[in-house]
């Protein structure tokens, strides 16, 4: 009997370690096996990344992503402690008199997503908080240089007639930190208002002239406030306590926190918002470096985006870059870079349907393509085959035009430059109105009222209602302050304030439906699932198992009834 046991014992080990050595490989390629990544820079683009690593985890990836600002993860790249940089600028600019000089090592930029620069406010009068801000590009250089120090200036005040602007002293806060954010905002003024800049460069001690840098100068004296980082800035403004205050900072935040942002002034005389359709329009106008054999091929020029002549332009918006390898070293393996093609590939498809309901606008078609080829050039990569088509990119369309940028509504009237001024809040608070003096409508550029002393839109707003309390008249035209029960309702189909657990909501602009969206579901690569070749393995062994453990079973069954007898 023992002998018996012993070499049932034996058998059931024999089965149990050949299978061991069957069903490791089976899940092994049921998932890959992918080395975790790391990666510094940009918080403008991280809320995106941060997204997209969250939902590459189902597939085995592991991207640690440290939002350190873009020159720090510039810096970091080339000392080779990170496996990849975001940045929203290149190398090789010259900042403060130093120029930041290229890695020694292969390298690329590729386009990841767009966006525009916000200017998120913290601002109340009479106890009420102010949710439809307007600011001129004159404006915004004043406040960020110093000559425009109280809410109630008149030249605040001439951007907005419908407002009673407290008098309250402005409290510009800039970042801290080495930041694509401010290298961004400070080329805008450079080109835009280049004696107010250099002017405040030159008090600030800064070679002339000043041009773009990534480090804000700060004034002592001026009531500057410095923070690191967008968190760092975002957080400051949303603090109740901290009315007056003003920062820029990427569309995003100003979702994630729930407060509003600037309508900024655009050349054909409108006040627009940073919503991806604004964005996608405004970056029709940008120049890319197309030529290949440049360092800079991909990189941007901006200058058409200032000017562009379309009233739904909104002339802050910008690309942000990730920084690839595309040699090896000692911290870039190939199996890393097969980690960071794969996440690559990821975001620029899939992830790139998340960009509007993060606070960002999608590439366009030629950029994910060009983004799709430098991703071959990583070391270590799987090169894929992607069905552009098959991305469900909303920027995408047959004739090569960007769909978002053409479908974007024109402003209404009442955010053209003049006496009249909507009323619908902005950014992250949308759904708060603000009262205007001459009760200028809802920012809807289609749509009609209807009901008593009410007025909706299907497409971004309505007006006030009339003085009567009737009808409400078509989105985007003015009613007056003693009007009835008038809203502004209605949605853009744009990200609109974020819920209580700081999710963003995604409207349809079609039905104004809104809804809340964690991560949009994503395709799997038939090579990473359940196949009937495992199936078949998996059968394999369970029939192994049987042909050697049923008959040992049967003899001790046949054994024992024996003794019994």
């Amino acid at each position: 009997m023992t002998t018996r046991r012993t070499r049932l014992l034996g058998a059931v080990l024999a089965v149990a370690a050949l299978a061991l050595s069957i069903l490791p490989a089976t899940a092994a390629t049921a998932g890959e096996n992918y080395v975790p990544i790391s990666g510094a820079g940009s918080s403008w683009s991280s809320v995106a990344i941060s997204q997209w690593a969250v939902n590459v985890q189902q597939y085995g990836m592991k991207i640690r992503y440290a939002s350190t600002g873009s020159s720090d993860g510039r810096n970091q790249f080339k000392a080779g402690t990170v496996d990849f940089a975001v940045s929203e600028i290149p190398y090789g600019i010259k900042d403060g008199g130093v120029t930041d000089v290229p890695p020694t090592v292969g390298y690329a930029y590729m386009p990841i997503v767009a966006g525009g620069t916000s200017f998120m406010y913290n601002l109340s009068a009479g106890g009420k908080r102010i949710t439809n801000l307007r600011l001129s590009g004159p404006v915004l250089a004043g406040i960020f240089t110093g000559t425009i120090t109280s809410w109630d200036d008149p030249k605040i005040k001439a951007d907005n007639p419908g407002l009673e602007l407290p008098k309250r002293r402005v409290v510009p806060v800039v970042r801290s930190d080495g930041s694509g954010s401010t290298a961004q905002f400070t080329t805008w003024m450079s080109k835009k208002y280049p004696s107010e800049w250099n002017a405040y460069c030159k008090q600030a001690g800064r070679p002339l002239p000043c041009g773009v840098t990534s480090n804000y100068p700060t004034i002592p004296g001026k009531g500057f406030i410095a923070q690191p980082n967008s968190q760092g800035v975002s957080g400051y403004v949303a603090q109740q306590a901290n009315v007056g205050t003003i920062t820029y900072v990427e569309y995003s935040y100003a979702l994630k926190t729930g407060y509003p942002v600037a309508k900024v002034l655009n050349k054909a005389g409108y006040y627009v918002e940073p919503t991806a359709s604004n964005v996608a329009v405004g970056l029709l106008g940008a120049k890319i470096n197309q030529d290949k054999g440049s360092a800079s091929y991909l990189t941007q020029i901006l200058d058409g985006v200032y000017d562009n002549p379309d009233p739904r332009t909104y002339p802050l918006s910008s690309y942000s870059y990730m920084i690839i390898p595309t040699t090896t070293d000692a911290s870039l393996t190939p199996a890393k870079g097969k980690t960071l093609g794969a996440f690559d590939y990821y975001f620029l498809c899939e992830g790139q349907q998340q960009a509007e309901v993060l606070g960002y606008s999608p590439l366009p078609i030629n950029l994910v393509q060009a983004g799709l080829d430098q991703v071959r050039r990583i070391p270590g990569v799987e090169a894929k085959s992607i069905d552009i088509r098959k991305c469900n990119n909303p920027t995408f369309s047959s004739n090569g035009t960007n769909t978002l940028a053409t479908r974007a509504a024109q402003p209404p009237a009442c955010d053209k430059l003049g006496a009249t001024q909507c009323n619908t809040g902005t950014g992250g608070a949308k759904g708060t109105t603000t009262a205007t003096q001459t009760g200028a409508g809802g920012s809807g550029s289609s749509g009609s009222g209807s009901g008593s002393g009410s007025a909706t839109g299907t497409k971004g707003g309505s007006t006030a209602g009339s003085t009567a309390g009737g009808g409400g008249g078509s989105g985007g035209t003015t009613g007056t302050l003693s009007g009835g029960s008038g809203t502004a309702s209605g949605t853009s189909g744009n990200t609109v304030a974020a819920l209580n657990n700081g999710s963003p909501v995604q409207c349809d602009a079609d039905s104004g439906v809104c809804q809340n969206v964690a991560a949009l579901p994503v395709s799997v690569d038939p090579s990473d699932a359940w196949t009937p070749t495992r199936t078949l393995m998996v059968c394999a062994v369970a029939a192994l198992l049987a042909l050697v453990l049923v008959p040992p079973f049967i003899g001790v069954l046949v054994s024992r009834r024996r003794l019994r007898k």
